[in-house]
């Protein structure tokens, strides 16, 4: 499945796999192909030999025991692959023309805007709107399909004129339509009614077989309905004989549940007492219940005014407890100045030296103050060197972790911090000087949505022994900090022409990188910031680094 450098692109925009096979308007530059299947890359990565692949081709490659680089045999490793944000932006960027040309549609548009037109275009093909019918056709074809083609299209029924799929019009004929013309059951003489009436019309069909009005005491006549008169009138005594009996059980029963609600009524009276009891219980606890919700009330009114002074004879222990502290500290003052004026006073009392004494013992005090003042001054430049040379890197890597993330980036955001720089790291012992600078609210066109990152080359102690201009490959890296590992990178080769790569004359050249590196969205809602830190890796290419 094509993952995230895309987020929120629709089902089907992305190929399954390899590259982009759209009608592109120009002619492409090789950099903008896979160098496995040759097509526009899609969701390029970049490998550390310099190479670009489609994501798929890629993890092809790598699925394989000690994969190479199809371009150069190099060798290649997992965690050394990584997503090239700045050309998959630029491939976005490429004009294509519409996927539907083949159909008639002759529109331009960005490879990025290809499915916000694809929703609209007259030439493109879909499905049915109806779901059910499973023919496709362009979008501009819709009206005529659903107005006399789809099987699945509405229509109205002659009869009745209710609304239905065109696929369901004769079943709702054939079983259900109230209005459909359909022959008596019996075959009266009756050609043809609605289908509403039919059942009213069997109470009155003179071929209907019915039973007779008086089942229901007993008879068990069935016949035709012309027949059921002649039946009522010569069977009239036996019916009054069959109702007369049902009647006489009804009369039996009426009296069997009169005396059993006599009996219930008598025990209406004691119920109607107990029920006064409980009502009267009832009432009694209630009343108990809110005095004791008064009596907890008052409790809880008590607990809180011991609880204050409590409290404020807590903190007047507290401040007894300092009084004494200082008192105590006095004392001991005190004894010091009277042991020091004891000891003045027998000074004084040996002669007229010890007013020379005490000033040479001051003079002494001042220049030691002095030599103590330099000192703390050189351990502090000497701590600030040994923090350097502590994290310098000397092999071409810079791992830099940046702490308090939210912090600095209301600060960058307000203005107060635009940027930080990294320690400095070197290529060698005696190679080249590099740092990076970061600018955690964005800088240029990047500026309040993505996050930029930049290299800068450093004036060093050994620039006189080394190539200029600056021609090593930089690779800059956003590190994941989740298990899978899916680092945001970037990589190129730095222009020989451009001053931010010859040889410095001030203490650092002009910075130079990706202004886009990554949105601030990307940043913030993946596992890239833990503990409020994250790591940004910069790496220099030192294979070809001649040595001084």
């Amino acid at each position: 499945r094509p993952d995230s450098l895309c987020p929120g692109v629709p089902a089907g925009f992305l190929p399954l796999h390899g590259g982009f096979r759209d009608h592109f308007v120009e002619a492409l530059e090789a950099k903008y192909c896979c160098e496995s299947c040759r097509l526009v890359l899609c969701q390029p990565r970049q490998t550390e030999c310099g190479h670009r692949f489609c994501q798929s081709c890629i993890n092809d490659i790598l699925s394989h025991p000690n994969p190479v680089c199809p371009a150069d045999t190099e060798p290649l490793f997992k965690d050394k692959v990584f997503r090239d944000v700045c050309c998959h932006r630029e491939i976005m960027a490429l004009k294509v023309y519409c996927r539907s040309e083949a159909n008639g549609c002759q529109e331009q548009m960005r490879l990025q805007q290809i499915p916000d037109h694809l929703n609209t275009c007259p030439f493109f093909e879909v499905p049915c709107p109806l779901g059910k019918c499973k023919e496709r056709m362009m979008r501009k074809e819709i009206p005529e399909h659903l107005s006399w083609k789809c099987k699945y299209r509405e229509t109205s029924c002659e009869f009745c004129m209710t609304k239905m799929p065109l696929t369901e019009l004769q079943k709702h004929k054939e079983t259900v339509c109230p209005a459909f013309p359909v022959s008596c059951p019996n075959h009266c003489s009756l050609s043809s009614l609605p289908r509403s009436e039919l059942s009213s019309h069997q109470h009155e069909c003179p071929k209907a077989q019915v039973s007779c009005p008086f089942h229901g005491y007993g008879c068990t006549f069935k016949g035709l309905n012309q027949v059921m008169r002649q039946h009522e009138s010569s069977s009239a005594a036996e019916h009054l004989r069959m109702m007369a009996k049902r009647n006489s059980a009804l009369e039996s029963k009426l009296d069997d549940v009169k005396g059993e609600l006599l009996e219930r009524f008598k025990v209406l009276p004691v119920l109607s007492s107990r029920v006064a009891e409980l009502e009267s219980s009832n009432d009694e606890l209630r009343e108990k219940n809110r005095q004791t919700e008064q009596k907890l009330g008052t409790m809880q009114k008590l607990m809180s005014s011991h609880s204050e002074k409590l409290l404020e004879l807590e903190l007047e222990l507290r401040s007894l407890r300092g009084l004494r502290d200082e008192v105590e500290n006095l004392r001991g003052t005190l004894e010091s100045v009277r042991t020091r004026l004891n000891a003045l006073e027998q000074g004084g009392r040996s002669g007229s030296g010890s007013t020379h004494t005490l000033a040479s013992l001051e003079a002494q005090m001042n220049r030691h103050d002095d030599m103590l003042s330099v000192h703390d001054i050189r351990l502090a430049d000497m701590d600030l060197r040994f923090q350097v040379l502590e994290t310098a890197s000397y092999n071409g890597t810079l791992i830099w972790k940046i702490r308090d993330y939210k912090r600095r980036k209301q600060e960058a955001v307000a203005a107060k911090t635009l940027s930080l720089y990294s320690q400095p790291f070197y290529t060698g012992y005696f190679g080249y000087k590099m740092c990076a600078r970061i600018y955690l609210n964005g800088d240029g066109m990047g500026k309040g949505t993505h996050l930029s990152l930049f290299f800068v080359v450093m004036r060093g102690e050994y620039d006189a022994l080394l190539p200029w201009p600056f021609k090593q490959k930089v690779t800059l890296m956003l590190m994941d900090q989740g298990p899978l590992k899916k680092h945001l990178g970037d990589a190129f080769k730095p222009d020989p022409n451009s001053s931010s790569f010859r040889r410095p004359v001030v203490e650092m050249n002009i910075a130079s990188g990706c202004p886009l590196f990554v949105s601030q969205s990307v940043l913030e809602t993946g596992s890239y910031i833990k503990d409020d830190t994250i790591f940004i890796k910069v790496t220099v290419d030192t294979s070809d680094l001649p040595e001084p």
